[in-house]
């Protein structure tokens, strides 16, 4: 055969499961947890600069998943690492939305302990779960 794969060669994804009591604190969890892995000190960040974002989508599981997206974009579109500073879900008769209040800094180096680029979310393995003491969601982030 020309060609084989090579398994286990290189790593491209990390995953994680983050957990809230509510739906809010769960989207705040996974999103600390995305940024995370691009930033080694969540400290480091002092929210320089504000960005309210507003979202919505057919179901949790896609709210969330639109949600560390828009993440992963301002880090490359703005070169901006944010985290939730408040952040709201709601319930309209068609899916659910969000209303939040990001704060950040741009990306500096000099201050910023910089970990693994995160180059977007997948959707595989992707789950958003209630579970008796709140709720649970598993991310595959490809790096």
């Amino acid at each position: 055969m020309p060609y084989e794969y090579l398994e286990d060669a290189f790593i491209a994804d990390i995953a994680f499961r983050a957990t809230g009591r509510t739906r809010e604190e769960l989207f705040t969890m996974a999103a600390d947890a995305t940024l995370n892995v691009m930033v080694t000190d969540l400290n480091d960040i002092t929210g320089l600069e504000e960005k309210p974002i507003r979202l919505a989508a057919a179901s949790l599981e896609m709210l969330l998943f639109d949600f560390l997206s828009e993440l992963v974009f301002y880090k490359d579109a703005q070169r901006l690492l944010l985290r939730v500073e408040r952040i709201a879900l709601s319930d309209p008769p068609q899916g659910v939305s969000l209303t939040a209040t990001l704060r950040g800094d741009p990306v500096d180096p000099e201050r910023h302990r910089l970990g693994v680029d995160v180059k977007a979310v997948t959707l595989h393995h992707f789950k958003v779960a209630e579970m008796p003491e709140g709720w649970s969601a598993t991310v595959v982030l490809d790096v």
